[in-house]
This record gives structure tokens, sequence and C-alpha cells, in this order.
């Protein structure tokens, strides 16, 4: 096991069937865990995820999660962002 490397995934776009799943069942194939989600719909249907996961397990480097997510965000027409949560620290810090 290796050590924990947490990455933010965000998803926005209009709701239609299928975009945790298909999401989610990427990150269950390689080997990367969802520690935590919150998905919700706002106003006129919009789709708005977030989620926490660990790639540290995954034998796929950021580039090749950031492009299979890119594609995946392309064929359900949402945007898929992502951010390392070291990149997420330093944007915060006090």
């Amino acid at each position: 096991m290796k050590e924990r490397q947490l990455l933010f995934i965000t998803v926005i776009g209009e709701d239609k069937k299928g975009i945790v799943a298909k999401i989610s069942d990427y990150l269950f194939k390689t080997d990367i865990n969802i520690e935590d989600i919150n998905q919700r719909i706002m106003g006129d249907g919009y789709f708005v995820m977030t989620m926490l996961v660990d790639i540290g397990d995954s034998k796929e480097s950021m580039g090749e999660i950031a492009t299979a997510v890119e594609k995946i965000g392309k064929d359900l027409s949402v945007r898929i962002q992502l951010q390392h949560e070291n990149i997420f620290k330093m944007m915060h810090r006090i």
C-alpha cells in the first residue's frame, strides 16, 4: 500500500443519468479510492459533484488520470476539474 495522495475532483454540468456511475467506475477500475463525495442538483437541473479521492494505490499517473477524466467529461458533456491536495493546501495557507 502506497502513501495517501489526495485529489479533489469537481464535476459541473447539466444533470443526466450515469454521471456518478461513469466516474466511479473509472476510479474503481484504476484502484482510486473515493474518500468523500458530495453531489446535488442546483437551480434548473445543474449537476454539481465534488469528490475527494486517494490515488496512492493507483498505477495511473496524475497525467493519465487527468486525460481519462477529461474524456469522460467530454463523453458526458460535463466539466471535470482535478486539483491535487498539495495545491489546495498551498492556495489556502494562512
